[in-house]
């Protein structure tokens, strides 16, 4: 090891040790507070690290490493003891991380240099995210924490004994039980993060912003609920046209990070109309925006995502359409694609995206030109879905707000996919 690369490896160490140490005094710090360590403090752990590794190198043991780790881990624990009875409080946060300062010292000198990066940053977002993270668990409820446990328990237990093979010939030949699971899996994830973050920034934010990360969860939630509350307030028809066009917006992205998980050769045919679609509704939102603006809480209720039974319920549909598609190409060719794809749109865009993305993959599945306009149809056939449920029983001022944009999206989505 050169002598540049082992000043960057300590270089990185004592950076990291910086970073973690200034986000705890930014924290705790302050006049007349005492913290457990600050920016020197971590600072110097992270070369303590970083030096421990070099020693046991040097020594060709790594007994000194475990000797030099364990001596500071055992300061730490004395300055733990005597702050905690000085300041009658209980917590091992700041310890914790001094640890996790002093390892990724050694991973540094180890040659991980990005590992321990990544692991310095994680480490100082988990120690900023305190009141977000509090605020969440306060909100969550014991219905929360039973759901997504029980989806964790049948997808950790079940998904492995799912036979990994497909149940027979074609057009059976696309179900393969766990590949459907892990569909499930990807799709409650997405949904699930939107979850998480209406749960952290609460139930009850501006309407925009509702419609936002309703739009992770349920742009059909988000349609339903804005266009319901549309009849009761007419004056807010701008701002609930707002969180409907932002939702459906939001569709268009989620479309293709489920597209890119599945297949990339076909995630590059999908996002130009994908995108257009979503430019132009982000235009149409701004216009909104900009029109009619207003402070007004946009509440909204949606259901964990890892609920055992809508689950399976999407895992179902899913199985089915991904069956539909299937023979529908082999015995319509592409205009039974395209027609299976515009009917599976009306009630799911996600089990048709990851259906064509899977079928597509395939030597002897679907073209990708096909599945890119099947995908963009059946987006283009739920946003009018969505449309119609504004349309039939929305209020008529909001109606007007919304229907210059759905004809926006769908000409631009449908214009880019076909000509």
């Amino acid at each position: 090891m050169g002598q540049i690369d082992l000043f960057y490896r300590f270089g990185v160490a004592l950076a990291i040790g910086f970073l973690i140490g200034l986000q705890r005094e930014y924290a705790h710090g302050g006049a007349g507070r005492e913290i457990f360590a600050g920016e020197r403090t971590l600072a110097l752990m992270g070369l303590v690290g970083c030096t421990a590794a070099l020693m046991a190198d040097l020594l060709d043991s790594p007994w000194a490493f475990l000797g030099i780790v364990l001596a500071i881990a055992a300061l730490i624990i004395v300055a733990y003891f005597v702050g905690a009875w000085r300041r009658g409080e209980v917590g091992l946060t700041s310890e914790t991380a001094a640890l996790v300062t002093i390892l990724t010292g050694a991973l540094c000198y180890w040659g991980y240099v990005t590992l321990a990066l990544a692991i310095g940053v994680i480490t100082i977002v988990l120690l900023s995210l305190k009141v977000e993270m509090d605020t969440f668990v306060r909100r969550i409820t014991r219905e929360d924490v039973r759901a997504t446990l029980q989806f964790a328990v049948i997808t950790a237990i079940v998904l492995p004994l799912l036979p990994n093979r497909a149940l027979g010939p074609p057009p059976l030949d696309v179900l393969n039980p766990r590949k459907i699971w892990l569909m499930v899996v990807l799709i409650s994830g997405i949904s699930f993060l939107g979850y998480v973050l209406i749960k952290v920034v609460g139930t009850r934010q501006g309407i925009g912003l509702t419609g936002l990360l309703g739009g992770l969860v349920s742009s059909t939630g988000v349609t339903l609920s804005f266009t319901q509350r549309s009849r009761e307030r007419t004056d807010l028809a701008k701002p609930f046209a707002l969180a409907i066009m932002i939702g459906w917006t939001v569709m268009f992205l989620r479309v293709m990070i489920e597209v890119g998980a599945l297949n990339l050769d076909l995630l590059r045919l999908v996002w130009p109309p994908m995108t257009a679609a979503a430019v132009v509704g982000l235009g149409y939102c701004a216009y909104l925006y900009f029109s009619q603006r207003t402070d007004e809480e946009g509440a909204i209720t949606f259901s964990n995502p890892f609920e055992l039974w809508p689950a399976v319920k999407f895992g179902l549909i899913y199985a089915a359409i991904l069956l539909i598609s299937r023979t529908a190409q082999i015995y319509l060719g592409n205009p039974g694609v395209y027609l299976s794809s515009v009917v599976a749109g009306f009630a799911d865009v996600d089990a048709i995206t990851l259906s064509l993305a899977e079928l597509s993959r395939a030597s002897d599945g679907v073209d990708l030109v096909t599945a890119e306009r099947a995908i963009v149809l059946a987006a283009m056939s739920n946003t009018l879905v969505k449309g119609s449920i504004v349309l039939t029983g929305g209020s008529a001022a909001l109606r007007r707000s919304l229907f210059p944009g759905l004809l926006l999206v769908l000409l631009s989505g449908i214009g880019v996919a076909f000509l």
